[in-house]
């Protein structure tokens, strides 16, 4: 099943370049399979100085577990719940810089734990089976977030 970028924009908060998931290739109760070009974006809106660091790779982590949790949320008749960011842990860097990476950024998320209306994935960001970075990010949704 592929889900393309136009359906991805109608599925999470994030909008116009800021949107940075091009496509899913798979997903199911746990994992979500994602891929993006964007990295390679001259006008991407997470760059500074025209570079693009590692530590950005994280927003695509979390983009990629709220498309995760939107496609449940779908699935069962239910709309997505405003979610936030609410830490990330064991962040591995293996390369300094995403927009040297000629590539498409492969990017995996799988829910460890929900509970109620918090998540916790493990990710990992990868290019032709290359890690770039891994670690897991803590999601609270709902009317607390």
């Amino acid at each position: 099943m592929l889900i393309e970028r136009p359906a991805i924009a109608t599925l999470i908060p994030h909008a116009g370049d800021m949107c940075l998931i091009e496509s899913v290739s798979s997903w199911d109760d746990t994992h979500i399979a994602c891929h993006s070009h964007t990295h390679l974006d001259p006008a991407n809106p997470l760059r500074r100085a025209g570079r693009l660091a590692c530590v950005h790779g994280i927003e695509y982590a979390a983009q990629a577990a709220a498309l995760h949790g939107a496609l449940l949320a779908q699935r069962a008749g239910l709309s997505l719940a405003t979610g936030r960011l609410a830490a990330v842990r064991d962040i591995d860097f293996q390369a300094a810089r995403l927009d040297e990476i000629e590539a498409p950024l492969d990017i995996g998320a799988e829910r460890l734990i929900a509970t109620g209306d918090s998540f916790i994935y493990g990710f990992r960001v990868t290019v032709g089976g290359q890690p770039l970075l891994s670690g897991r990010l803590s999601v609270i949704a709902g009317a607390g977030a």
